[in-house]
């Protein structure tokens, strides 16, 4: 006979509860802590007499000490001695180059100054400092301090974003002027020894050593134009080197430190300086009435963008502008027809024998002529190539 309630349910209504988990804890006795006290007392009271007992022998401190017997070193080796000599030399011709640019600020109107720093060296006993563009650009005003701690207020002479050189002017003695000697940098070798002297993150008069890494490498200057056969190093350049010579094992400058490769924005063994050829030739005209003068033919061009949209390699011409060499040499321009379809320019493929495929292309093939050169221009037109032979001008 079943004795259990008609309705009653055999399962609990709901699951039964664990009792807490209960870890043991140690009472604390009072004899035990007593215990533990005398113990540590007595460790050091017994280590306190060993050590006493350890000094008493007079090996612990002696009263009689002095200065060690200094070990004669010898002669420097022909390297240390060639480069201190190096930087002797050259380090008195490397500048400080300090930015200030003031800003207002839009909520309070008050005026506060931005300050920056990088590195410049002496172009010659006239005044004249050499520097990266991106050094002082924005700046309202530019303060150079030379080498033996004398500070001048610079003036702006000229600048190339396209090559991202300046040229400053400070009105200080010759005596206190020590150009730097020039040297070349098409006959650079990888593998050959170079020096960077400059101001890394304000330390200045900082010397930094390497190797040419690699030639003929290419960077994006402030303008966004290419700069050619860039000088590659593993010499450590850091914010504030820019601006500042790099140098070669003669102390003679093959190049300005331009641009470094690093994902955090310090030195990581790849830093880049425009050519000291390339430089040769730009400050000069940077500093004579009138500035630089690029060598062009004339022309503005259609986008690369929209060049390649069409299927097409190379310069496509947009505007042949009036009396130009362009214009002269019979170069045609992109029109309408009387329905306002477009009828295509030339198509400018080569300099010289040499491909252009994009307007970078051509700036960087005429930028390596001179104004009043002559060159042939190869350009395509109505699917026919004609040859014809431009003298640049001044643009």
């Amino acid at each position: 006979m079943d004795d259990r309630r008609p309705n009653a349910d055999p399962r609990p209504p709901y699951p039964q509860a664990r009792p807490p988990i209960v870890q043991p804890v140690a009472v604390a006795s009072p004899w035990g802590r007593v215990f533990r006290l005398v113990l540590v007392g007595a460790v050091l009271v017994t280590g306190a007499l060993l050590w006493r007992q350890y000094d008493s022998g007079g090996r612990l401190h002696d009263p009689d000490a002095e200065p060690r017997a200094v070990t004669a070193r010898g002669n420097l080796s022909e390297e240390e001695d060639s480069t201190i000599e190096l930087f002797r030399q050259a380090s008195a011709s490397v500048v400080y180059v300090r930015r200030i640019e003031r800003r207002r600020n839009p909520f309070s109107l008050n005026v506060f100054e931005i300050e920056g720093a990088g590195s410049g060296f002496v172009w010659d006993d006239r005044g004249h400092i050499v520097t990266n563009f991106h050094v002082i650009e924005g700046a309202n005003a530019v303060r150079v301090t030379l080498a033996n701690g004398k500070h001048y207020d610079a003036k702006f002479v000229g600048a190339s974003t396209d090559y991202d050189l300046a040229v400053l002017f400070i009105d200080a003695p010759r005596s206190e002027l020590r150009p730097l000697a020039i040297g070349t940098s098409n006959d650079l070798q990888v593998g050959q020894r170079v020096f960077a002297i400059g101001n890394p993150f304000g330390f200045d008069q900082t010397l930094t050593t390497g190797i040419v890494s690699a030639l003929g490498r290419h960077i994006k200057s402030v303008s966004g134009r290419i700069i050619e056969d860039v000088i590659q190093t593993d010499a450590a350049i850091n914010p504030g080197n820019s601006g500042g010579p790099l140098l070669d094992s003669a102390g003679r400058l093959i190049g300005v430190n331009t641009a470094i490769y690093s994902p955090s924005r310090v030195s990581a063994g790849i830093g880049f300086a425009v050519p000291v050829d390339t430089v040769n030739q730009v400050v000069p005209q940077l500093i004579k009435p009138g500035g630089l003068k690029r060598p062009g033919i004339g022309i503005e061009a259609v986008s690369d963008r929209f060049t390649r949209s069409l299927g097409l390699e190379g310069v496509l011409i947009r505007r042949v502008f009036p009396n130009s060499p362009a214009a002269k040499a019979g170069l045609r321009e992109t029109v309408e027809d009387e329905r306002g379809r477009p009828v295509l320019g030339d198509l400018i493929v080569a300099i010289d024998g040499k491909p252009v495929k994009s307007i970078g292309e051509l700036q960087s093939i005429l930028g390596k002529y001179k104004v009043g050169d002559t060159v042939v221009v190869t350009a395509r037109r109505n699917r026919r190539q004609t040859d014809v032979k431009i003298q640049l001008a001044p643009i």
